[in-house]
């Protein structure tokens, strides 16, 4: 029994690196890479971040700032993903439009959910 999960284990193991590598197209990714990466990230984080809450920093009225704060990241959104797709090969514009209506939901459905919970 304990030889079967071993093999079985180790069978698993060869699956994942030869669908990560031949399926996927990803590598191993080199252990000395981890704090550039890291910072990398963390760097992309804060930007990021910072473009929603850049009108916050300017407009003092909370629920006009939250207007341009929609604008300025379905823009963002759109930028992105039409250079995403650029990059991957897909059509552009669908491709665009794809992140922006993903990045929409997933901001609806935030919204949604610190509604529920705060219960206003």
């Amino acid at each position: 029994m304990r030889r079967n999960l071993l093999f079985g284990a180790a069978i698993s193991t060869i699956v994942v690196e030869f669908m990560m590598r031949y399926e996927l197209g990803l590598e191993e990714p080199d252990a000395n890479r981890a704090t550039q990466s890291a910072i990398t990230i963390g760097i992309s984080y804060i930007v990021g971040g910072i473009i929603p809450l850049s009108p916050y920093f300017i407009i003092h009225e909370a629920q006009e700032a939250l207007y341009y704060s929609c604008g300025v990241t379905i823009i963002c959104l759109f930028i992105f993903g039409y250079f995403k797709s650029k990059m991957t090969g897909q059509h552009a514009l669908s491709g665009a439009l794809k992140v922006v209506i993903i990045g929409a939901l997933a901001a609806g459905a935030a919204f949604i959910m610190a509604k529920l919970i705060t219960g206003k």
